[in-house]
């Protein structure tokens, strides 16, 4: 592939986007960018793993702005994060030295610095398949794309046209869906179980994906990241549901992520490859926790198959609460409630999705 040869914006507008970008914001760069490569921004779309709050403004269930949600994170702070401290996306931003915390783009005390610096659009609970966010009345990719063109066009307004089309094209985008598509709309609830099967129902998927991502590339964005799906079957509410009286790890879902796993990859290969000046990396999360969920010691973790939250086999969400106990050191658990990684978990994940893909970007 040619070497991208992103919109050089002028003297003026560099200067004008540093102050934003590198100013006094607390954060020191953790990874070592090549020569000449800037990353001004971090923008988010998905669902729960990279929403940063966005929950806590739309009429849902699904929410997580309250106790023991933010346990540890600063001040104790429930902030619609659906873990005990930061997500993957606020130790992205952080380690690229951009800012310590990645906001939703529906915090209402949303400043100019911020939206230039990323925000998420992300909904807890929702996917790929327009369905998927129907059950749970949570934003669809659809909204978020809307909100992203809101969010262009407020951009514009601060650096102007140029100064945005440098920031969407220097930026990174994580796309992180698809877990809510199998494990909620076609296992749990079951909704397209009747119409197709789970190669059938990933093709589907990775069609709404690969639109999606089309989508976002019209509007400027260049270096994308497109997480695969997770080993649904060993999350602790799905081994509740559906992995016996031992909750072992149910190795139809697994297969399932497998089967559309193996789906998504070649098409984030084929439109890293056509979409012209562009960067789509295929981000594996499926192998990484897999190995932790398997050798659990080696990372310094004892209990994978269960939450920190309640009895950590169902509670998530609303039944995540003030009312139910936890454990007494979250440090040694991979999940804080039955279906999101404890901050620790985050860490180690992260840290080695950073450390193999974030070249791959440049």
């Amino acid at each position: 592939m040619e070497s991208l040869n992103f919109i050089k914006p002028s003297l003026i507008i560099i200067s004008l986007i540093s102050l934003y970008f590198f100013g006094d914001h607390g954060c020191a760069r953790m990874i070592t960018l090549p020569p000449n490569v800037t990353v001004p921004a971090v923008i988010a779309f998905g669902d729960s793993i990279v929403d940063q709050g966005a929950n806590n403004n739309i009429n849902t269930l699904i929410k997580a702005n309250f106790a023991p949600y933010g346990k540890d994170f600063a001040g104790g702070k429930p902030t619609g994060r659906f873990s005990n401290n930061k997500t993957p996306a606020d130790l992205i931003v952080e380690q690229l030295g951009i800012k310590e915390l990645l906001p939703a783009y529906l915090d209402p005390s949303l400043d100019d610095k911020e939206l230039l610096t990323g925000v998420s659009f992300a909904s807890g609970a929702s996917g790929f398949d327009p369905q998927t966010p129907m059950i749970l009345a949570v934003l669809s990719l659809t909204d978020q794309l809307k909100q992203f063109k809101e969010y262009i066009e407020k951009v514009k307004v601060i650096v102007g046209e140029e100064g945005t089309k440098y920031i969407l094209a220097n930026s990174i985008f994580l796309v992180v869906a698809g877990t809510d598509d199998l494990a909620n709309t076609y296992f749990t609830v079951g909704l397209r179980r009747l119409q197709y099967d789970i190669p059938t129902y990933a093709n589907l998927i990775v069609s709404f994906a690969s639109k999606f991502i089309q989508d976002i590339y019209k509007l400027g964005a260049r270096r994308i990241g497109v997480f695969n799906a997770p080993p649904i079957g060993c999350l602790p509410a799905q081994r509740t549901l559906a992995g016996g009286g031992l909750r072992v790890c149910s190795e139809q879902y697994n297969q399932a992520a497998q089967i559309y796993n193996n789906k998504l990859q070649p098409e984030i290969e084929y439109l890293n490859k056509t979409l012209a000046q562009s960067r789509i990396v295929y981000i594996d999360i499926y192998n990484p926790l897999f190995a932790i969920i398997q050798n659990p010691l080696l990372y310094g973790l004892e209990v994978v198959d269960r939450g920190c939250c309640g009895t950590g086999n169902i509670e998530v969400a609303v039944l995540c609460n003030q009312l139910v106990p936890t454990c007494p050191d979250d440090s040694k658990y991979l999940f804080w409630d039955s279906a999101h990684p404890t901050d620790k978990g985050y860490n180690i994940l992260t840290n080695q999705i950073v450390g193999k893909y974030i070249n791959d970007f440049f």
